[in-house]
């Protein structure tokens, strides 16, 4: 009797101690942040040296910024057929990865017919495409505000273009995010847009650094803000020379990224913190293989 209640003892004590061991790295796991980067970092991979690469460097997602220098997804190989985006979908579920965003080149603060509507429609094939391939979010934004065309007028147009894209995702589960860039990097000018564009399917990628490199606003006084509309961030790092932002690796900058992502932390974001190296605008910056494989070592030190 004693032997077989000693036996059932063991059984149960090293059962209860794989259930703690289980819950604790799950706990771990949980508390690890979802990291993706932008292709805009890597713009001569083809997909699959992607994908092989995130999968390989415990990424989880990938922000689609082109592919091999080709801006517009739509004409990519990956997505340009059906059978090409199904096959596309199978190596990223093999991978265990997901699309997090697609980075459109459309800007709304035109007020000219045609060009706003060659912008209008691109984005309305991203949202179609992001729709197709299951990816949440599709970017937009405004570059730099036009000089002749009064700075309320450019805010309204801004507004009505996202106000329009949310209404063509609409039943799609794909949200609409205008990203904080260019000259929209004010707090009070985003607050703005989007109360006007506020809509089930419209949203804000929070780009930390080209915020803070402009108007030098703390980070948490930006989250409080704008934390009810961000869906999805940018994160890199930098040192401002002559005003203008000269890129580095994590951590090595002077961008607040360590207040930024404990605001976020502890607002509750739960969405991806995306590596955007900026490597096809500025090819005399580090290797994509040893930038972005540095990040999900070097973000570490914010979640701590």
């Amino acid at each position: 009797m004693s032997r077989f209640t000693r036996r059932k003892f063991l059984h149960s004590s090293a059962a209860l101690l794989g259930a703690t061991i289980a819950g604790f790295s799950f706990d771990i796991e949980k508390k690890q942040p979802l990291l993706s980067f932008s292709t805009l970092g890597c713009p001569d991979w083809s997909f699959q040296q992607i994908a092989d690469f995130a999968a390989k460097h415990t990424y989880k997602g990938i922000e689609l910024r082109g592919i091999q220098r080709e801006l517009d997804l739509t004409k990519c190989l990956a997505f340009r057929t059906a059978q090409n985006r199904l096959a596309t979908i199978s190596l990223m579920n093999e991978k265990g990865l997901g699309f997090v965003g697609l980075g459109s080149s459309a800007t709304l603060h035109f007020a000219d017919g045609a060009e706003r509507k060659k912008n209008i429609d691109e984005a309305r094939r991203f949202i179609d495409l992001a729709q197709q391939i299951n990816c949440p979010y599709v970017r937009v934004f405004p570059n730099n505000f036009p000089k002749d065309q009064d700075k309320n007028e450019t805010i309204d147009l801004i507004a009505k273009g996202l106000l329009e894209l949310g209404n063509h995702a609409r039943g799609s589960g794909v949200t609409v995010l205008m990203e904080t860039h260019g000259d929209l990097v004010k707090t009070d000018d985003l607050e703005r847009i989007i109360r006007s564009a506020e809509h089930a399917h419209t949203g804000l990628v929070w780009d930390i650094a080209n915020m803070w490199s402009v108007t030098q606003e703390p980070p948490v006084q930006v989250y409080q803000k704008l934390k009810k509309h961000i869906r999805h961030t940018h994160i890199k790092d930098g040192k401002l020379a002559d005003g203008k932002l000269q890129y580095t690796l994590l951590g090595q900058g002077e961008v607040p990224v360590a207040e930024a992502i404990g605001a976020l932390v502890k607002g509750g974001y739960k969405g991806y913190y995306s590596f955007e190296w900026e490597k096809l605008w500025h090819p005399e910056i580090a290797e994509p293989a040893i930038a972005l494989a540095d990040y999900p070592i070097s973000i570490q030190q914010y979640f701590k």
